[in-house]
């Protein structure tokens, strides 16, 4: 006597719960990891949040104790203040200008030394990339008294070449374009020399175009530093026409008895907003430049 198995109904459960889908269950590492990172980006949130909240506070409300986050009595008297006798449009398009140029000169001239070091043979090309990375670990302190020196025998004391030359090029910016381009393949280059394109060529129409990453990282990099370059441009910068941000804004916020809080915060505002939007722009390209960038 046979007996039939009845066949089970879709959608029905097994007792063992084999056809249950289980949940994926986050470890305590990664929660751990999640929660120190979110604790730090809350701290390092903390100084912009209290600047931002602070450039429309009073002087009187800064300075009361004890101290409050939210201003009771919001005001713009302060950009007012920038924007008016204080001419924020000329230092604005002085840092502008030095910080563009700069960062031009970096993309252009860093880009050549990468590529000619990484392509190229030539003899005393190791000596010449020894000493790229033995300038590395110079400070910038230590090249200072000479290249103003320099820049004053030129007669570019008070000038925009004065401001720019100094930094037109980086050891750090040779270096990140010569690791890149280390990963450019030969073959390709060869090709190109095969059907008759000099190096020239062979630099403007191939390699460059495949660098946009470092050239992203570069650029960034070199903006944020010569946007907020301070002493350079304080010894440099000898009239008012010719002030960068950074000056104008450790100058006129300070007075002859006491600091203008509201003014000064005001000001960074003003002067480290065009670095986040350059960031958020470019944040992107910046990753994977970094990421590729001694990958290769």
């Amino acid at each position: 006597m046979s007996t039939t198995v009845a066949p089970e109904r879709p959608g029905t459960a097994t007792p063992s719960g084999s056809g249950r889908r289980r949940r994926p269950r986050m470890d305590r590492g990664r929660i751990l990891t999640y929660t120190v990172l979110a604790v730090g980006l809350v701290l390092w949130l903390i100084p912009f949040v209290w600047m931002v909240l602070g450039s429309v506070k009073t002087q009187g409300e800064i300075l009361q104790r004890p101290p409050t986050w939210w201003p009771e009595n919001p005001t713009g008297a302060n950009f007012a203040e920038w924007f008016g006798p204080l001419e924020f449009g000329r230092f604005f398009g002085n840092s502008l200008i030095v910080a563009v140029v700069t960062v031009l000169g970096n993309m252009v001239f860093c880009s050549m030394v990468g590529y000619a070091l990484a392509k190229m043979d030539f003899p005393g090309k190791r000596t010449l990339f020894a000493i790229v990375m033995v300038t590395l670990m110079v400070p910038g302190v230590v090249t200072f008294v000479p290249l103003f020196v320099m820049v004053s025998g030129l007669g570019l004391v008070n000038t925009f070449p004065g401001l720019i030359l100094p930094f037109i090029t980086a050891p750090i910016g040779v270096f990140l374009m010569r690791q890149f381009m280390l990963g450019i393949p030969d073959a390709l280059l060869e090709a190109a020399r095969i059907d008759g394109a000099g190096e020239w060529r062979i630099f403007a129409r191939i390699v460059m175009p495949l660098c946009g990453p470092p050239l992203a990282t570069l650029g960034i990099l070199t903006f944020l530093s010569s946007w907020n370059n301070f002493l350079w441009p304080l010894v440099a910068a000898q009239t008012q026409e010719m002030y960068t941000l950074p000056v104008a804004l450790s100058l006129y916020s300070t007075g002859q008895n006491a600091t203008d809080y509201g003014l000064l915060l005001a000001g960074s505002v003003l002067v480290i907003a065009p670095i986040l939007l350059l960031f958020v722009f470019l944040q992107r390209w910046f990753i994977r430049g970094v990421a590729t960038t001694g990958l290769k």
